[in-house]
């Protein structure tokens, strides 16, 4: 009787092994119960079995542990955690158990020593079931974070180029009202410029949230470059009284990396929306790409905010989040971000905005 109930369970033991080798992998999730109902019934049938224990009976108990030992590998590598860890812990229980009906000695000191010494399989099985799952989930991690990263990205685009465009639609609007009464043929065009503005805001807002549902992992496209700041310069300047220049160095900008050139891009765009909301009052901006010292590049944007508006002076004097991603970014291009108040000998004031990028050799499209 006996003999035939651990057939039994060797036989549902070893077809439940073979399952869990060849079942495709959307099955394998499923392994936690026949792990729990193949450790339970070992342990069952193996304080069962009638002493002395027929040597035929201890080798199918051996082929039993080793499919028992394929199914705790399986279950710790698939499952899911809440069903995997009873699962498991059930499995290593019949693994350490099965040795102690069959030894004939009353020592309990010798029953426990076989218990242990038979867990280590067990605890092999589960290492070799658990180290790949958790470099699956390292990789998650990793992949998860990187996404994350690339998120912060896109949303520090909203702030550097969305921000800039809501600001000339603000800037373009007050131009709006106050010539509306004197100069009415002003008028239409603050608000072709407003439009051509809120267009180029919703056309960012578009490719952001595009590359946001952007599911495969692709990096984040550069961005516009140096090439791009005359359009920047011309489009601050015809937004409000504040007059913009750009002196722009071939030579430099060529020297710069496409990173780079796009971090000197954000900083130029930053400094300029920074100037409409916390130095409206300031008359002239600067935009300069220049060579700078042992061969680095400098681009800088500078106002000279009126030393008579204490207000715009200190609002300009506090910077706000968008340096934080900026800095950021020069950093990652291989430079530095400075910013700051600047005075002179006549008591003027200002502020001036700086990212220094190492220069290269002009090279081909990198």
């Amino acid at each position: 009787m006996w003999n035939t109930t651990t057939a039994i369970a060797v036989a549902w033991a070893v077809t439940t092994a073979v399952w869990a080798v060849l079942a495709p992998r959307r099955f394998r999730h499923r392994l936690a119960g026949p792990l729990a109902a193949v450790a339970v019934l070992s342990v069952v049938t193996g304080f069962r079995q009638p002493h002395p224990v027929p040597e035929k009976t201890s080798l199918w108990t051996l082929i039993e542990i080793a499919a028992l030992l394929v199914l705790l590998r399986g279950v710790v590598r698939w499952s899911p955690a809440r069903a995997a860890v009873p699962a498991a812990c059930l499995g290593v229980v019949a693994c350490a158990l099965w040795p102690v009906p069959v030894l004939e000695t009353s020592s309990w000191l010798v029953r426990v020593g076989a218990a242990m010494f038979w867990m280590l399989p067990a605890l092999g099985a589960v290492v070799v079931g658990g180290y790949p799952r958790w470099q699956a989930y390292r990789l998650e991690e990793a992949v998860r974070h990187a996404r994350r990263r690339q998120q912060l990205d896109l949303a520090r685009d909203l702030h550097d180029f969305v921000a800039h465009e809501v600001s000339a639609i603000v800037a373009q609007a007050q131009a709006a009202r106050f010539v509306a009464d004197t100069d009415p043929v002003q008028a239409p065009r603050a608000l072709e410029r407003i439009e051509r503005a809120g267009l180029n805001a919703l056309t960012l807002m578009d490719r952001t949230v595009q590359m946001l549902h952007d599911a495969d992992g692709r990096a984040v496209a550069a961005g516009p470059g140096i090439d791009g700041l005359p359009a920047v310069v011309e489009q601050f300047g015809s937004a409000g009284t504040t007059t913009c220049h750009l002196d722009n160095e071939p030579s430099a900008a060529e020297a710069l990396s496409a990173r780079a050139q796009a971090a000197g891009y954000r900083v130029v765009v930053e400094g300029l929306t920074n100037v409409r909301r916390h130095a409206a009052n300031a008359t002239s901006v600067t935009v300069v790409v220049r060579p700078g010292a042992a061969g680095t590049v400098d681009v800088a944007v500078t106002n000279d905010l009126p030393p008579s508006s204490r207000r715009s002076r200190s609002r300009g004097t506090r910077g706000g989040h968008g340096l934080i991603g900026l800095r950021d970014h020069a950093v990652a291009a291989g430079g530095t971000l400075t910013a700051g108040p600047l005075t002179d000998d006549n008591g003027g004031a200002g502020w001036r905005l700086t990212a220094t990028f190492p220069g290269e050799p002009p090279r081909g499209d990198e």
